[in-house]
């Protein structure tokens, strides 16, 4: 990037360019990632087709809207949305990630327009995307508000943003934290600051300033017996999905 923008935080760009290799393993340290993956897709799918008038079961069900997935990463959720007929942007501050990204969405033959860039450089172009995913993101990033600002000012009128993230609760901090990094070693230490999480009241009243109104809370909680993530909008304590609109003046 030609400049840091106000929402990039270089050590969490240098933690996660250490493990660019390490994207698409799923026994990583992505692993939290994989799992979550089948449920960030499903709703993202459901929440879309919902939003926009489409049928999920169809395909490709998102053909023809214009998709940015912010903070992409290898392209975990980048190559499934353009798998749906979407015409996908990613963009990641790391230049080793998106050089993992398009190496594998070039052996998986789909067409992914990537970048290494922030949203607030992405602003500053005439391009405005439909639909907009920033999942696992906003509790990296330096400044939340020039974030949010950034997304809101992407989004076309009447286009959906779809994010995930961390609550702050003593729960999330012994799950996300303590459980994940240190006992069952999903993720390398340090992947996460507590203190960066950020409730659901306040991330819907900071989105509700830059005129993005939320219109659903899902959690995201894990089943022990079955091994994996399940959809749940009575449990927002550690994990959680918010979908929102562009809410004209």
């Amino acid at each position: 990037m030609s400049a840091r923008a106000a929402s990039i935080s270089d050590a969490e760009i240098d933690h996660f360019s250490q493990h660019a290799e390490d994207w698409w393993n799923p026994d990583g340290v992505f692993r939290p990632l994989h799992k979550l993956n089948p449920v960030r897709l499903a709703y993202i799918r459901d929440r879309a087709c919902a939003h926009f008038g489409r049928d999920a079961e169809s395909r490709p069900s998102l053909k023809g809207l214009k998709i940015l997935d912010v903070g992409c990463g290898g392209g975990l959720v980048t190559e499934p949305l353009a798998r749906l007929g979407g015409a996908v942007t990613g963009i990641d501050g790391s230049e080793n990630t998106i050089a993992i990204a398009t190496r594998h969405a070039k052996a998986s033959r789909l067409s992914i327009d990537y970048k290494v860039a922030s949203v607030e450089e992405l602003t500053k172009k005439k391009t405005r995307y439909d639909l907009i995913t920033a999942l696992e993101v906003v509790e990296h990033v330096a400044d939340v508000d020039s974030f949010l600002k950034a997304l809101a000012a992407l989004l076309k009128p009447g286009g959906l943003l779809i994010m995930s993230t961390l609550n702050r609760t003593p729960k999330s901090f012994v799950l996300g934290i303590i459980a994940a990094e240190y006992i069952l070693r999903w993720a390398p230490r340090g992947t996460h600051e507590w203190n960066k999480f950020i409730r659901p009241s306040e991330l819907v009243s900071k989105l509700q300033k830059v005129r993005l109104h939320a219109d659903d809370l899902t959690g995201m909680v894990f089943n022990p017996l079955r091994g994996m993530f399940e959809l749940n909008k009575n449990d927002l304590e550690v994990n959680y999905l918010l979908s929102c609109g562009f809410r004209r003046k």
